[in-house]
């Protein structure tokens, strides 16, 4: 009889995932060489996104391709599936879902069966039923959200400096962004710099004609970095004339004004909103353990609790932080837990294979770093507080050292070498996110003279 090969399925190409798989690809190269071990990834797109790159792509310092790490070429000994995953039957070691395949085949859902299964789908945004969000708002968690809000933003301007409306053009030049952590202020720091620098090629812009507004429901912004950096980041974004609003929730953004609950509207054309993640919804389509937030119940080995052969880090994983003074604490879902569990639980699966002994994951929070634009930023590393030109050279070595594989580290280490060099880009590539709207249009002023 021919033994059928240990398969490890890993739901997920995010940090998590992508680690995952290349720590046991690594691990079990032996394993995989003779076809004793097989390891599946799926995930709904063929790249590991670097998001703390995201504010620096929207602002034009950096390549969106260079933010993404193709999956195929770094896990070249692991079977990549481009799909979603939609539910998980782990009693019956069992996952369903889908491709794009399945949806031109019309044949439906997929299972696939696994022998060990690791959950790193990641998160999604966390929105509220806020009136006109749907309609209006754009989040910053992918790529492309990223570079459709840079398009976005300098459309705007393009709009405000050939309007004679001048309700357009006040809308057009205001920019609302909801959320005080790490996504909403940086975007904002790195998009409102560029649009400061772009408006010195507007004949009829200046710069402090543009209205960008903070909208943060607590009482205090990038709460990572402590209270002292948190209230200097207040001080400097208020003394580039950003209007903070702390404690403040935005109640309705229709008909394009926003409205917040201090009673201030804005008309506006921008609105992004990051106000927080939650866990992603196939986490609650499995018969897996959750805890009250919908994260998997896990233990310091990175287990599920009460579930053999499974597997969890990251945004969907409840792991208890053993290092904390105080029992009951959880590790942050951060990239700087999630790279280090994803090493761990690699290395755990295979432990559990070759029978050998579990570590627990274990490791200190020391600190974080953000940047709120060109030369400017604030840390808070290992108890030291750093701001202005000094932290903003920090956040970028450190992410320079954390961002995947050689290949990439060098092209940003590049784009970054030239951006020093010569001026900054300010063009707007509006047309991909319609690349058919021009030979569309183009086909349907041809189709009359045909009918004539």
């Amino acid at each position: 009889m021919v033994k059928e090969p240990v398969r490890i399925l890993v739901v997920g190409g995010g940090y998590v995932g992508m680690y995952t798989a290349l720590r046991l690809q690594r691990k079990l190269k032996s394993e995989l060489k003779r076809g004793e071990t097989e390891i599946v990834v799926i995930t709904p797109e063929p790249y590991m996104t670097y998001q703390p790159f995201l504010p620096e792509a929207a602002a034009g310092n950096i390549s969106p391709r260079h933010v993404v790490v193709p999956l195929r070429r770094v896990l070249d000994q692991c079977r990549v599936v481009i799909g979603e995953v939609e539910s998980i039957a782990h009693a019956k070691r069992t996952a369903t879902f889908t491709t794009l395949a399945t949806e031109e085949e019309g044949t439906g859902p997929v299972d696939i069966v696994y022998d060990e299964l690791v959950l790193a789908p990641g998160s999604i945004s966390r929105t509220l039923p806020v009136p006109g969000l749907a309609e209006y708002a754009i989040g910053f968690k992918t790529v492309e959200e990223a570079i459709g809000l840079r398009n976005h933003v300098i459309e705007q301007m393009d709009i405000a400096s050939s309007t004679r409306d001048p309700a357009i053009r006040d809308a057009a030049l205001t920019f609302v962004f909801v959320g005080g952590g790490y996504a909403g202020v940086e975007a904002l720091g790195e998009l409102e710099d560029m649009a400061r620098y772009a408006a010195r090629y507007y004949h009829n812009i200046k710069a402090e004609d543009m209205k960008w507004i903070l909208v943060e429901a607590t009482g205090r912004i990038l709460p990572e970095v402590g209270e002292e950096m948190g209230q200097y980041t207040v001080r400097e974004l208020r003394r580039r004339n950003i209007d903070v609003r702390l404690e403040t929730r935005l109640d309705s953004c229709e008909d394009r004004v926003a409205v917040l609950s201090d009673g201030s509207r804005f008309p506006t054309r921008t609105v992004v909103w990051t106000a927080g993640v939650k866990p992603h919804p196939v986490l609650a389509a499995s018969d897996l353990p959750l805890n009250e937030r919908g994260r998997l119940k896990c233990t310091a080995q990175l287990s599920v609790e009460g579930a053999t052969h499974a597997w969890a880090a990251g945004d969907a994983a409840a792991v208890p932080d053993i290092t904390a003074d105080e029992p009951g604490k959880e590790c942050a879902p951060n990239a700087q837990h999630a790279v280090r569990q994803a090493k761990v639980l690699g290395d755990n699966i295979v432990a559990t294979l070759r029978e050998r002994p579990l570590q627990e994951y274990r490791h200190k929070y020391v600190g974080s770093v953000a940047s709120l634009g060109l030369h400017k930023g604030v840390a808070h590393v290992y108890g030291r507080k750093l701001k202005g030109y000094p932290a903003w050279f920090m956040h970028r070595v450190y992410h320079l050292s954390r961002v995947p594989t050689i290949n990439r580290k060098s092209r940003v280490l590049a784009e970054w070498t030239l951006s020093g060099l010569f001026k900054r880009e300010i063009v707007s590539l509006g047309s991909l996110e319609h690349p058919r709207a021009e030979f569309e249009l183009a086909a349907g002023r041809e189709r009359p003279k045909e009918s004539s």
